[in-house]
């Protein structure tokens, strides 16, 4: 098993505003397009999301990008 060293959630901006998450210290990230990851027409075809990342390592960066 591999351990893990860095988590990513995705909060829906519809319904929630992300509080939980910024109140235990998760990094916002970005928005998602609202296209899916299996989009084909280039349209928006689901809600809006934040994305919010959380290093579980102080060194994660040099570990994932090796």
């Amino acid at each position: 098993m591999n351990p893990i060293y860095y988590l990513e959630t995705f909060v829906d901006t519809e319904k929630f505003k992300g509080t939980c998450c910024r109140a235990a210290n998760w990094i916002y990230l970005s928005k998602t397009t609202g296209r899916g990851k299996l989009d084909r027409t280039n349209r928006k075809n689901w809600s809006i999301k934040a994305v919010y990342g959380y290093p579980l390592s102080k060194s994660f960066k040099e570990i994932l990008c090796h």
